[in-house]
């Protein structure tokens, strides 16, 4: 079926009061719950990006790029409250369309956020493949991943100036590796409000196809596709896992090929259907979210991925540190056993 084809409506579930909680990734709603129970965090972040800066955003787009609405662009416009509706989100941010042939989007604004796509997305994708990405977007845009990704982009944009002071550029390496770290899991996040909102796993899987071939879906296969994706997991030799490391380093999203292997991950444990089921956190218990469950999340969360990995140096990890908990629990049942004989 052609891009942009109509195809029978389908009923989606619309999940009432759905916190943006029910699809953050472990490692990113550990950093979100936490950053939430700063108050006025938020509002400092926005006083650092600066309402002149996020009018020029705005401004730029206005006279370059085409605005969605209900006469331009209206298939999009529709799609865009479509993915609303079924997250149940009331105030939906402003959409445009930009010319740029590479398959890409984005949301950017704190204040207002803005969903930005790509002609080449909008020419490449059918209208199942761009409600997953619309959703992907408005994801962003809910969990607050614009606010938060500011911090990101002005420590990156300080590091020529750290450089100059003693001990600078170690400091801002190691938060700039840490967060973009979260960011990589925050675009997890969206993956999960992007099938969330679309309720079509194979539309998903399909749009990182495309978005890994350039557009191409004709001569991919799905089994292969996904098999690149274990392949990329089981690494190979410690050099493999080093170099995988370092391409990392620099890198605010996962490769497309691993995204679709995450997403197609989280769909086999069961919580995709649970969640249409109408088992979810709700965002009226928003305020009252643990942080340190969150972080015991988190960390069960890396905790499993290491367990599970076939990556050498991720076997290497993951073993040391079982050595060292029991190493840990052996001391210190021996320290308990000599003060209780003491």
């Amino acid at each position: 079926m052609a891009s942009g084809e109509k195809k029978p409506a389908r009923s989606r579930v619309v999940l009432t009061d759905i916190s943006s909680r029910a699809w953050e990734h472990p490692a990113d709603k550990g950093a979100l719950v936490a950053l939430r129970k700063l108050k006025g965090f938020d509002v400092l972040l926005k006083t650092m990006s600066g309402v002149f800066r996020e009018r020029a955003w705005r401004l730029t787009l206005l006279g370059s790029a085409v605005r969605v609405d209900e006469r331009q662009f209206a298939r999009l416009h529709r799609l865009l409250a479509e993915v609303g509706q079924s997250l149940d989100a009331t105030d939906l941010p402003e959409m445009y369309v930009q010319a740029d042939p590479t398959l890409s989007a984005l949301t950017i604004g704190m204040d207002r956020p803005i969903i930005v796509l790509s002609s080449g997305l909008v020419h490449h994708l059918d209208d199942d493949e761009l409600r997953f990405v619309i959703g992907h977007e408005l994801g962003h845009a809910i969990s607050g991943h614009a606010i938060y990704r500011t911090l990101l982009m002005r420590l990156l944009g300080l590091g020529g100036l750290l450089n100059a002071i003693p001990g600078g550029a170690i400091g801002i390496r190691m938060v700039t590796v840490g967060l973009l770290e979260w960011s990589r899991k925050a675009e997890l996040s969206a993956d999960r409000a992007g099938l969330l909102a679309s309720q079509d796993p194979t539309a998903a899987l399909r749009t990182h196809m495309k978005i890994a071939s350039g557009g191409t879906l004709e001569e991919l296969d799905v089994t292969s596709f996904l098999s690149q994706g274990a392949e990329y997991d089981e690494g190979g030799d410690v050099r493999e896992s080093l170099i995988k490391l370092s391409l990392l380093q620099q890198q605010s999203h996962p490769f497309a090929v691993v995204r679709a292997t995450e997403l197609r991950r989280w769909i086999d444990t069961g919580a995709y259907t649970t969640i249409l089921g109408g088992d979810y956190p709700r965002r009226a218990d928003d305020d009252t979210a643990s942080v340190s469950e969150a972080a015991q999340e988190a960390a069960a969360s890396y905790a499993l991925a290491f367990e599970r990995t076939q990556d050498t140096l991720g076997r290497l990890v993951h073993d040391l540190a079982g050595w060292m908990g029991s190493a840990s629990t052996w001391i210190n049942d021996r320290f308990r056993r000599g003060s209780e004989s003491a």
